[in-house]
């Protein structure tokens, strides 16, 4: 054996493998170019773009308008505790980022609102207490949610489907 293979813990087969210290067998480099040229990977197929542009067309989604106002949602202090509790385990879906609520948030938090309907959103860069109040009123009014409760910085938000 040579010295770079004892370095490296392997010993080569006289079958063209590899043996390593922990005992995996591994083919060596030749091996497996011999067996893709025997086996050659499949050959891909030419999409044409009318084709494409066909699919995109028949696939496309909605688009999701944001209401100007509605009404807060308001819950009793035994729907409050049972949210509560479904609420611990989630993690955040929303982050409101450095920009503040921009309407691409409020966007972000109907969809999640939409799929989920109990969600928990991050309020990430704000160090003002009244500045998160003031978003929590904006996102309860425009997106006809509630506030099931506010830890620091992290909402729970509700709106049943």
């Amino acid at each position: 054996m040579d010295n770079a293979r004892r370095r490296s813990g392997t010993a080569r087969l006289s079958t063209g493998y590899h043996q390593t210290q922990g005992g995996k067998v591994l083919r060596s480099g030749l091996d497996r170019k011999a067996s893709a040229k025997a086996n050659p990977a499949p050959k891909k197929r030419k999409v044409s773009a009318a084709s494409l542009g066909d699919k995109k067309k028949s696939q496309s989604k909605p688009v999701l308008v944001l209401p100007e106002t509605g009404q807060i949602l308001s819950l009793t202090a035994m729907e409050r505790v049972a949210l509560r509790r479904r609420a611990h385990g989630l993690v955040p879906v929303v982050l409101i980022g450095q920009a503040g609520l921009t309407d691409a948030v409020l966007l972000e938090i109907e969809r999640a609102l939409r799929a989920h309907e109990l969600i928990k959103v991050k309020a990430g860069l704000s160090e003002d207490k009244v500045q998160r109040d003031i978003w929590i009123r904006q996102i309860t009014e425009r997106l006809s949610a509630a506030n099931v409760q506010q830890i620091g910085k992290t909402l729970v938000l509700y709106r049943p489907r």
